[in-house]
């Protein structure tokens, strides 16, 4: 009896716990969204962030209440955005882009003002007089864009990132980490773009980089739709009107249009 009358009474209050524990799983349980449980199994589960959520299940219950549209999962591309706007019953028509980095200047094409000695990072050095480069907007080369891109699209090569268009997603990542905000995503039906962002006029530009826009004007008289225009002596592109004609690629002769 002194062995029994203890089992007994664990079996019992095992059985209590057992029986509260499946009752508080009944009557205090979350109900499941299906849809939102449909939108998660969707996404390709990279949890980057790209989507401005905190992962995909975060994105997936923004998505299920109407708070985020579809379209927003760049590793997922324009698949996801097809399964989601499936599952959700509306149309959605996405257009993939990739990370540009304006700046042509390589370790060849640019000079420097002063020797950097401190940490490798581009944030870490701009904070010094705006970085070793003469350009002041020029590309610093330390990669925290690469460190940054979670699919390993950039990579670093002659001192400078360059980009993979066939890795990168557009998850816009690169684009918040770049002091000197050179980087921006463009659709991929954009076949011209300015490889220069320095604003500066005058000798100091020609002396800081080789390669750089000086405002000289010619790619806008050639061009015939006037999609192309020198502002704040850089030139820019109004893709709305550009034909993708080359002419002023061809007007440059410092290689800036590419």
């Amino acid at each position: 009896m002194e062995i029994v009358i203890p089992v007994i009474i664990v079996g019992i209050i095992g059985f209590i716990a057992g029986l509260g524990l499946s009752l508080a799983s009944k009557f205090m349980s979350v109900p499941t969204d299906e849809k939102q449980q449909k939108i998660r199994e969707a996404l390709p589960g990279a949890n980057c962030g790209a989507c401005g959520y905190s992962g995909c299940d975060g994105y997936a219950a923004a998505v299920a209440s109407g708070e985020a549209s579809p379209d927003k999962c760049a590793p997922g591309g324009a698949a996801s955005a097809a399964a989601l706007a499936e599952i959700l019953g509306v149309e959605v028509v996405t257009e993939r882009k990739t990370a540009f980095i304006a700046c042509g200047g390589t370790c060849e094409n640019t000079k420097q003002k002063f020797n950097y000695d401190g940490m490798q990072s581009c944030t870490a050095a701009s904070l010094v007089s705006g970085g070793p480069l003469e350009c002041e907007y020029g590309c610093l080369g330390f990669g925290d864009c690469a460190k940054v891109c979670p699919f390993g699209a950039i990579t670093l090569q002659n001192g400078r990132p360059v980009v993979c268009g066939d890795i990168c997603v557009g998850c816009g990542k690169c684009v918040s980490v770049c002091p000197k905000s050179l980087i921006s995503l463009m659709p991929e039906t954009v076949k011209v773009n300015v490889n220069c962002s320095n604003k500066a006029k005058g000798a100091p530009v020609v002396k800081a980089c080789s390669v750089s826009c000086i405002a000289c004007k010619m790619c806008e008289k050639a061009c015939e739709s006037g999609a192309i225009k020198v502002e704040n002596n850089l030139a820019v592109i109004d893709y709305s009107l550009c034909t993708s004609c080359g002419k002023c690629k061809s007007a440059c002769k410092r290689g800036v249009i590419i």
